[in-house]
């Protein structure tokens, strides 16, 4: 091929890298990292974490034999890279859309992806399922994990290395992927013992001796050399080896004139342990908006590649999270008993704000949910007042703690559950699908959902002053909806709703974000002559048993609309009716939940769409319900 032709349109799968001279692999690197941060220009998503993981992704392609070897990585924010090399060049550009590829790793997408990820400190137990699998099937394939220093914080991650100690001969590695930076800065006592390898003198020596004795020795005695070298020279890496582990490290991750020859070896060892490789890389490398960005430019939007600078939405209405966290500080304000907890989501989850106004007073446990719950469950039990904030999709990470730990024990911790229901780009591994019917099913447990930003303060105000039982409240990513926000928000009466629209025909009663919808197929309906009456719960448990007996008894149609799984809201509210003899009144009613599959990612209006939850299929539900045509709508619905 010519000169000028690049490298990256040679390689169109690893067999293709593989062909490569070992001396053309960093040409290649800077070719997949441009690559890279123009398609992330084009699509947003996660763009720091592939960044820091270029050099390593081509030498573990270029070193084993995937897709026979395995390569898993954990959580999956870093494989964008990795799905290049692998044969979805073409369609990089479609990262996160509706019918294009993942922003994470997909079983289903390509052999090349194992095993699908999105939550951390996966990588290493289903790693050591594979490696296990292949010892029984006598199959000689390795096996690579490769697991960020954030999700090495995270219990399951010591669980499956506890195990795989005991897995002899197992052709396990964990590359552990140490940029001392996750989503937020990592805490705790394995970030304090990993800084303290990289500061040592091995670190710093590597990347000099490395040097002189390519240049002394040759490539091929620097190969055998560089990895005795990294596994002799610092003995601080004992922790790893008392877990089982043959530790080779630190090293250095961006540089493949040393990295391919230590993958090398570590591939060709006899392995009668698992190796943990720990590779030292830099969040965001490469591009310096992102070296420069607090977050190493974790998420982004679309943006600007000359200038870094992102797309921005028009917002007409300040974010839920936000106002989450304005609400919260206003409460602790008056209440020095309230502590904020969250679980590595700080920004996310709006917590950083808080702790920049109480910092004695605000906790981030790192990828710990488990933990999380059960720490606030003791600061609970000791008369504090704690918020524990996680998103619906990682709290079901904790969720034995919060049965058996707050809920079992009735101890007041609140739950604010941030990004309840769809979540668009996503997809299904971080939507908010199922909290409604796992929190609602356990006694003593209130859950709230919130209509607006306002209620979302008054629901705030309501946790705060519930201090004999645990609680939770619900509310979307994205922006509200524009309503007033009360200064001083009231706590709402425990289990009670209210009707926002009366009429005599139809009722729609909804839970949570969806009233808005619910409002226009009111509209809708009126204007067929359908008089709707709109209802919004606040509470999945308890129930406002007066108001559904009241909607059930005086109105021909009952329709409930949740942002969740089925499971949830509309089955609490069936087995009320059935329990109270409502339904032998001939009552016709449907409820429209979150469809019972995984929904892929697109935006969030057509996810709703798909699902049924927005005003047009509600006011169909309605009108089918009485027998009617849909084509009986209004053409402008």
């Amino acid at each position: 091929m010519p000169p000028s032709t690049p490298l990256l349109d040679q390689v169109h799968l690893p067999a293709d890298l593989r062909q490569l001279s070992e001396d053309k692999l960093p040409q290649l690197a800077e070719e997949l990292r441009a690559e890279t941060i123009d398609a992330v220009s084009v699509t947003g998503g996660h763009l720091g974490a592939g960044l820091g993981v270029v050099e390593l992704t081509v030498a573990l392609h270029y070193v084993f034999n995937t897709p026979d070897d395995k390569i898993i990585f954990d959580v999956g924010h870093q494989a964008y890279p990795h799905k290049i090399l692998t044969g979805r060049r073409e369609r990089i550009r479609t990262l996160r859309q509706q019918d294009g590829l993942s922003g994470f790793t997909k079983r289903s997408e390509s052999d090349y992806d194992p095993f699908g990820a999105a939550h951390a400190a996966t990588s290493i137990s289903a790693g050591l399922g594979f490696a296990v699998s292949s010892q029984l099937q006598n199959k000689p394939n390795h096996v690579v994990c490769v697991i960020g220093d954030g999700a090495m914080s995270a219990g399951m991650a010591y669980e499956a290395m506890n195990n795989a100690a005991s897995v002899t001969d197992s052709r396990l590695i964990v590359i552990l992927n140490d940029n001392d930076m996750s989503i937020a800065p990592p805490t705790g006592a394995m970030r304090t013992y990993l800084a303290g390898l990289v500061a040592g003198r091995s670190y710093g020596s590597l990347r000099k001796l490395g040097k002189r004795i390519s240049k002394k020795l040759g490539l091929e005695r620097a190969i055998r050399r560089t990895e005795e070298y990294v596994r002799g020279f610092w003995t601080g890496g004992t922790w790893f080896e008392e877990m089982g582990f043959y530790y080779v490290g630190p090293i250095d991750g961006h540089d493949l004139h040393h990295l391919v020859p230590i993958l090398k070896n570590v591939r060709d060892m006899d392995h009668r342990h698992p190796v943990l490789i720990h590779v030292v890389t830099k969040k965001g490398k490469g591009y310096a908006p992102a070296e420069r960005a607090a977050d190493k430019y974790h998420g982004v939007n679309k943006f600007d590649v000359l200038t870094g600078v992102q797309a921005r939405a028009t917002v007409n209405a300040p974010a839920y999270t936000r106002v989450f966290a304005n609400a919260l500080i206003q409460q602790a304000e008056k209440d020095d008993k309230i502590v904020a907890i969250t679980a590595a989501m700080p920004n996310g989850t709006g917590l950083d704000l808080f702790a920049e106004k109480f910092p004695t007073r605000s906790f981030d446990v790192g990828i710990a949910e488990q933990h999380g719950v059960t720490f606030a469950a003791g600061l609970a039990a000791d008369g504090l007042k704690p918020f524990c904030a996680i998103y619906s999709t990682f709290l079901q990470r904790g969720y034995d703690q919060v049965a058996h730990d707050v809920a079992l024990q009735k101890l007041p911790v609140r739950f604010p559950i941030d990004r309840a229901g769809l979540v668009g780009a996503d997809g299904a591994t971080h939507a908010g699908s199922f909290d409604i019917g796992y929190l609602g099913s356990l006694p003593n447990m209130i859950v709230m959902a919130a209509a607006d930003e306002a209620e979302l303060t008054r629901m705030v105000a309501t946790a705060a002053a519930i201090d004999d039982r645990p609680s939770a409240f619900r509310y979307p990513r994205g922006e509200g909806v524009g309503v007033e926000i009360p200064e001083n928000p009231e706590p709402l009466e425990i289990g009670k709703g209210r009707i926002v629209r009366e009429g005599t025909k139809i009722a729609l009663l909804s839970l949570g974000t969806r009233l808005q919808e619910s409002l226009k197929a009111a509209d809708q309906l009126t204007a067929m002559g359908l008089s709707t009456t709109v209802a919004d719960a606040r509470f999945a448990k308890p129930l406002d048993e007066d108001l559904i007996l009241r909607l059930a008894k005086e109105h021909e149609v009952l329709i409930t609309i949740e942002e969740g799984a089925r499971g949830g809201f509309g089955a609490f509210v069936l087995h009320l009716l059935a329990e109270r003899g409502a339904l032998d009144r001939g009552l016709k009613i449907r409820t429209l939940t979150l469809p019972d599959v995984f929904q892929d990612q697109a935006s969030p209006s057509i996810m709703y769409d798909d699902a049924g939850l927005n005003a047009k299929q509600i006011a169909i539900t309605a009108i089918a319900a009485l027998g009617m045509e849909p084509s009986a709508l209004p053409a402008r619905a």
